[in-house]
């Protein structure tokens, strides 16, 4: 089972939270972002996350809370803002009107490009090597945010993280990304990028081997036993990790 609130976390900070990554992987992406001035959009979910996405020099960048934002969209519960990812819900902005163009045009083509690449409408479009690159990465980046949501604040997943040490878990795929998962007193926090040094480390071993995982092609068992997935570091942390990591795909269904 789910449930909204944790929903909520992973649209907003992994899903809208891609927008960073996807405007550094997409040309078009970029250009969407590439503004005279900075907008910021802010995005406050009543009992649940809030953050503000701000636009500038054809990137993006998420920070946490609303304070500074140009545009504002609330959204009553976290049941609503999920329907503003799944399509069934249309937000209404409560300031920065004069930003209405940005959001109705360039952030609205941003999110239809982020939807693209995360769920292809024809599958063969992953057979084209930078389609199939982008949407990995996009999905590697997901995933590895959805886990810190869930541990935070789905109930099973806290069980998980009330039994993690603290430290640094690294998640990559090999000679692709990297993903950095910091513990501190059983809260995780993902930063979408190597770490210095790690006490555990879970690493796919090429970019289709990870596709194949994230599309639940091969398990996830049989890869450790081939040595296509490789572990190191303390087993107890990799063990909750992997525990948190069972539960991303009901939320990402």
């Amino acid at each position: 089972m789910t449930d909204a609130r944790t929903l909520a976390y992973i649209n907003l900070y992994g899903i809208l939270g891609s927008l960073e990554n996807l405007c550094e992987l997409d040309p078009k992406a970029s250009e969407l972002a590439k503004v005279k001035k900075p907008v910021t959009i802010g995005i406050d979910v009543t009992g649940g996350p809030s953050a503000t996405l701000i636009f500038k020099n054809g990137h993006c960048r998420m920070e946490q809370g609303i304070e500074n934002c140009q545009v504002l969209l609330p959204f009553g519960s976290c049941e609503k803002f999920n329907g503003l990812i799944d399509g069934t819900v249309t937000p209404l902005p409560v300031k920065g009107f004069s930003k209405i163009g940005f959001l109705l045009k360039n952030f609205t083509k941003l999110t239809d490009i982020l939807s693209g690449y995360l769920q292809p409408a024809d599958p063969t479009l992953l057979d084209d090597p930078t389609f199939f690159e982008i949407s990995t990465k996009l999905m590697f980046n997901l995933i590895t945010v959805a886990i810190s949501q869930i541990a935070n604040n789905d109930n099973i997943g806290m069980f998980s993280a009330s039994n993690t040490p603290d430290g640094i878990v690294e998640m990559s795929i090999k000679g692709v990304c990297s993903s950095t998962i910091r513990v501190r007193d059983h809260h995780f926090v993902t930063i979408k990028q190597a770490p210095e040094s790690y006490r555990a480390k879970m690493e796919f071993g090429d970019i289709h081997l990870a596709r194949d995982l994230f599309d639940g092609k091969v398990n996830a068992l049989a890869c450790i036993g081939m040595g296509t997935i490789t572990m190191s570091g303390l087993c107890s942390m990799l063990d909750n990790v992997n525990r948190i990591l069972d539960r991303v795909g009901l939320y990402l269904a």
